[in-house]
């Protein structure tokens, strides 16, 4: 996908911890369409692929039940190529008899909602012409409408379901923050996203490129909302792709500058937003 590769800053792998790995397992297998690339006794990574890791699901030793009214995931988002794979998996989720949260036309997107057995949030969306989208003011359109389900439906080539699609990308990444201008001071004074809609006072759509949004930042769990207690259910972390050696140093050097929680790991570098999200850096 276009703005989920170079030159672009983009969300890549999300990490999930869950109470049942095999219960959550059998889900993202059977329902998502993920395929297994590797596996361990408590961890499991998952692919559309079967080479790029898109998410990753682990069970603690200890695990802690998911916690209402704290930062962390509101939902990852899975892009699919085509308006036709749209059509493909809604069908698909309709048969399965899965619960589905809501279907919606953002104009910028349609996009399925759900969730997984823990609670964690599940978009599936597929983008609609870049030519299509609405700027003003380097701000783009969005609306909440009511999906064409008939029509997504209906746009679909096959009736056969093969799991998804080897284009599907991690499209982008919703958190819970506790404050959203801190957040937007992070995100983008020191992680170098841009802008690219407000939506009132209490959530903030980011990208680089132009993008509609690689990251979405809402503070619907409360201002002021605390981070989860270590190891319960949920978000444990996610990673950011920079373009570059060079754009990625000169955000470890801001997040060096503002004395932030900074470590080093397998190439990677590791820091949290002020309202506890952790991320992993790389190129």
């Amino acid at each position: 996908m276009k703005y989920q590769n170079h030159p672009y800053t983009y969300v890549g792998n999300v990490h999930l911890l869950v109470k049942d790995l095999h219960r959550s397992m059998t889900f993202y297998k059977e329902v998502i369409g993920f395929t297994i690339l590797e596996q361990t006794e408590k961890k499991a990574a998952l692919s559309a692929d079967g080479k790029t890791v898109l998410l990753t699901i682990e069970q603690p030793e200890v695990i802690i039940e998911k916690q209402p009214r704290t930062t962390g995931l509101y939902h990852f988002a899975l892009l699919l190529p085509t308006r036709a794979d749209l059509g493909n998996v809604l069908l698909h989720l309709l048969q399965s008899g899965y619960p589905l949260q809501g279907a919606s036309n953002h104009g910028v997107s349609e996009a399925i909602y759900l969730g997984d057995p823990d609670g964690n949030g599940i978009e599936i969306y597929a983008d609609t012409p870049e030519e299509e989208w609405i700027w003003q003011d380097n701000h783009v359109q969005m609306i909440t409408e009511s999906m064409d389900a008939e029509g997504v439906l209906a746009s679909r080539i096959s009736d056969t379901w093969n799991g998804l699609p080897v284009g599907t990308v991690m499209g982008h990444i919703h958190l819970h923050v506790s404050d959203l201008v801190k957040a937007e001071e992070f995100y983008i004074n020191v992680l170098g996203f841009d802008v690219v809609l407000r939506y009132g006072a209490q959530a903030l759509f980011i990208s680089t490129g132009n993008y509609h949004h690689h990251i979405g930042l809402n503070t619907w769990a409360g201002v002021g909302a605390p981070a989860p207690t270590k190891n319960s259910l949920g978000l444990k972390t996610f990673t950011l792709h920079y373009p570059d050696s060079e754009t990625l140093q000169t955000a470890v050097a801001k997040l060096k500058e503002m004395d932030a929680y900074l470590t080093e790991d397998n190439g990677a570098y590791i820091t949290q937003d002020p309202s506890g999200n952790v991320i992993r850096l790389y190129v």
